[in-house]
Order: structure tokens, then C-alpha cells, then sequence
């Protein structure tokens, strides 16, 4: 289990991580008084540009957003971020349909910019007494004699440091998981995905504007592919490819396996996206420069070492990014972090806490995101599906503290994940039951309904 820290009084720990997950929980833990070093394996973005890598998008969320008010930047981040009312539907045959993802525009989701993002959260941290070390990569911990090193890959040089308590922000790829994993095992298995994804942009117009409705997430479904397109605040959008690595047996859908170049990609969109193909005047460049990003779910049996390590957010639980909830939940994590922190009389117990509190909502959380994938590509213009999706809406109006949507508890709401999808999977039986063999809500037993709705879903607390 690892021992204790030496010396628990000093209120001193160390990050590994600079991320946004990282950079939040800093600003938390300085603030009440915790003595925080960050350790970033990458160079400072407010000098030399921000090396991000692959990312997709980031949708910013009431959990987000809560956390982003607890460490005083709300506000901040706000003024930069693009309000997005639903999903707009891009059909084959160039139709679009706007599908809102609440009643109105006081449940939307947010566009941010993960550079943007970053930097106003180190500095904040900063301001709140946090050190940030850059160009510092975990290289190795001995975890019983409280000591880690470090390398500069500028030079190679290795660099010795001292800690009471390691806590892991740094990643799906997490250097510190993987030497808590060889200290301890935790039963680590990542689950991927046989789609991957790249990266595009529609830049602004001539005229610097706007190219597309910019106040939603844009989805070109085709069963088992997609793309999808997000808004950022200069007036571009990233736009995200997904497809599967391989097709299937006898399938003639295109995968990573068969579209390779430039010309290729251009003969998909010609056929499956021709609406986005003069919005993408990078295509082929980019196409033939970015790689394909990777898509899995990382699974762990533990998140601590006694109180010496734990781990948060994509260190402790990536997940596939189809529910725009992966930072959403990494803040989540902090709040709960710090909060257990706050309350429990020793660190082993704190972090115990908070792994017993968030465990089971990662799970939730992980599974719902992979759910959506299939949704997003394959469902949002299926009849069925939009029938039971106004079957949802009419339910909600008429039971609003009883029966309400998915997405609004995933995203709208901090009910813990665990609960929004044991809700969720009795909602959608509901539903399914109600609306099969019908074309339309005409002749719904609506009191009939009630008496299913009020038998089978308690008042959930802070809704209607």
C-alpha cells in the first residue's frame, strides 16, 4: 500500500501534471493552504506556443463550470467560450435539423479552447501560490523513500526531488499510474476502440466570419462514421473525422485501412460529406499530416497508494470522448479531491474517500460515453430515436421532477453520473415500451404512463 507521508503537518504536495486537471486542483489546494508544486513535462505554453498534441474539442459543462466557480475563474473562461443550443444534424442528402440538447438557451453546453483554457488556469494558479515546474518528465518514484526523478528531454538531465504525497494529473498516459501500477498492480486494462479519429478546421470566411451556424455542435451521422464540428471563438471550427480502423467483413465502409491519402479522403467527402468539403479547404494537407488519434477507455481496480499517491481524471479513468464530459469530470474529480481533503482526519483516508465517492461515477460516466458514440453516429436521425426523444420531451413537461432526459442530468445537472444512468437505462425502457410499432404520439395512454413514470422514478431532487 505504500507508507504515509514523513511528515503529513507540512501540508506540502506534489503534481505531476499541468494540465487543466492539474492546473485546477492547484488552485484549490493553494487556496486552502496546501503548499503545491506542479510538475509539466512540457515547456511553458505562455512562451513558446502550446503543445497540445491531438485533442478534441472540449465542451464545457454545469460540473465544469461549478468547479471553474469554485476556483474563481468562471467568469474568465466564459467570455471566451461559444454557446452550443444542440446538435445540428447534417443528413446525407444535405438537409440539416437543429436538435437542442435542453428546453432552451438556458441548457446549452459550451465551446472552449483547450490552449485558452490551460493558460488562464496556470495562471491562476500561479497567483494562488502554486509552483509550476516545466520541461520536468517523470521518469522514476521510489514511493517508501519519498523520492522521484525527473528528466529535462531538452538535455536528458535527470533531476532528484523530495515528496511527501504524489497526486497524478497528468493524463490518459500517466507516468505516475504507471509507476503506482508497477508498485502495486491495479488490475490496469485499457479498452480501445476500433475507430480512431483525425483532426481538420473550417477556417473563418473571407469575410472573417462564420462559415456554418456557430452556435452548435455539428454532426454528419452516417451509421458507422461520423464527423463532427465544434466552434471556437475565432471563428473557426475543429472539425473531427471518425472512422473504424478496419471495415467489417463484406462492409464497403470507409476505415483508416483504405482511406490513406489526400485524394482519398477527398472521395469520401465528395460522397458521404459533400455540405462540408468546400468548408475544409486544408483537407488533404491535413489529412495527409495529422495522425489518426487512438480511442479507448482505461480501467484501474485502484486509484491510491495509502496516502502517499492518487490519481484523478484521465490518469485514473480516460474515457472516449463521445458525451463531452472528460474534463467535465477531471474538475469534478478535483472539487471532490479537495473537498475529501478538507474533511477526513489523514490523507490515506481522504484519498480513500474520494476513490470509494468517484469510482463508481467514472464507471457510469465511461459507459455513458460510449453509449453516445453509437448514438451520435447512428441514431440522431432514426425515426425511432427522435420518437422517443418526443416521447422524452412530452414526459418531462408533464413529470418534470420525475422523468428527466439523459442528457439534462448528465450535463445540466451534478447528480452523480452513477445515478443519471440507473435513471436513464429505466427512462429508456419506458420509452422504448411506449413508442414501439408507433409512427407518432397519437393514442398514448398518457395516464397509464403517469402510473408508470411515478411507480418507477422517484422525485429526483433539484429538477423541474
Amino acid at each position: 500500500m505504500g507508507s504515509e507521508p514523513a511528515a503529513p503537518a507540512r501540508r506540502e504536495l506534489t503534481l505531476i501534471g499541468a494540465g487543466l486537471a492539474g492546473s485546477l486542483l492547484a488552485i484549490l489546494l493553494s487556496r486552502r493552504g496546501w503548499k503545491v508544486d506542479v510538475y509539466e513535462r512540457r515547456g511553458d505554453p505562455r512562451i513558446k506556443g502550446y503543445e497540445s498534441g491531438r485533442s478534441i474539442n472540449l465542451a464545457l459543462a454545469e460540473r465544469g463550470r461549478h468547479a471553474l466557480r469554485a476556483a474563481g475563474l468562471e467568469d474568465v473562461v466564459m467570455r471566451k467560450a461559444v454557446m452550443m443550443r444542440g446538435r445540428m444534424v447534417h443528413g446525407l442528402d444535405g438537409s440539416v435539423q437543429l436538435q437542442r440538447y435542453g428546453r432552451d438557451d438556458s441548457e446549452v453546453i459550451w465551446s472552449v479552447h483547450r490552449a485558452d483554457l490551460n493558460i488562464d488556469l496556470l495562471e491562476a494558479a500561479e497567483r494562488a501560490g502554486a509552483t509550476v515546474h516545466f520541461h520536468r518528465r517523470l521518469h522514476t518514484v521510489d514511493f517508501d523513500a519519498g523520492y522521484a526523478r525527473l528528466i529535462d528531454d531538452r538535455d536528458d538531465q535527470p533531476h532528484d526531488i523530495r515528496f511527501d504525497v504524489l497526486i497524478g494529473s497528468d493524463g490518459a498516459g500517466s507516468a505516475l499510474r504507471g509507476e503506482m501500477v508497477r508498485k502495486a498492480g491495479f488490475g490496469e486494462r485499457t479498452e480501445f476502440l476500433d475507430h480512431s479519429y483525425k483532426e481538420l478546421t473550417i477556417p473563418p470566411g473571407a469575410d472573417g466570419g462564420w462559415l456554418i451556424e456557430p452556435h452548435a455542435l455539428h454532426i454528419w451521422p452516417r451509421g458507422r462514421y461520423m464527423c463532427i464540428a465544434l466552434p471556437n471563438d475565432e471563428r473557426t471550427f475543429t472539425v473531427t473525422l471518425f472512422l473504424p480502423n478496419h471495415a467489417a467483413p463484406g462492409s464497403t465502409d470507409p476505415s483508416f485501412a483504405s482511406v490513406r491519402s489526400g485524394p482519398e479522403v477527398r472521395a469520401l467527402f465528395e460522397r458521404d460529406f459533400a455540405d462540408a468539403l468546400p468548408l475544409i479547404p486544408g483537407l488533404e494537407q491535413d489529412w495527409e499530416h495529422h495522425p489518426p488519434g487512438l480511442l479507448g477507455t482505461l480501467y484501474l481496480d485502484r486509484w491510491h497508494l495509502g496516502g502517499r499517491a492518487v490519481l484523478l481524471g484521465d490518469a485514473a479513468h480516460a474515457m472516449v470522448p463521445f458525451h463531452g464530459q472528460g474534463m467535465n469530470c477531471a474538475f469534478e474529480d478535483c472539487v471532490a479531491l479537495a473537498d475529501a481533503m478538507d474533511r477526513q482526519p489523514t490523507l490515506a483516508a481522504a484519498f480513500a474517500a474520494f476513490e470509494a465517492e468517484r469510482r463508481p461515477d467514472a464507471a457510469a460516466i465511461q459507459a455513458m460515453a460510449l453509449e453516445n458514440y453509437i448514438e451520435m453516429r447512428d441514431l440522431v436521425d432514426d425515426p425511432d430515436f427522435l420518437l422517443q426523444r418526443e416521447l422524452e420531451r412530452a414526459l418531462q413537461e408533464r413529470h418534470p421532477r420525475r422523468f428527466v432526459p439523459h442528457y439534462t442530468m448528465v450535463t445540466f445537472m451534478r447528480i452523480p453520473y452513477a445515478v443519471a444512468l440507473e435513471r436513464s437505462e429505466i427512462q429508456r425502457g419506458i420509452l422504448v415500451l411506449a413508442t414501439r410499432g408507433r409512427r407518432d404520439l397519437a393514442g398514448i395512454d398518457w395516464e397509464t404512463l403517469a402510473q408508470v413514470v411515478e411507480a418507477r422514478l422517484p422525485v429526483l431532487e433539484g429538477a423541474g
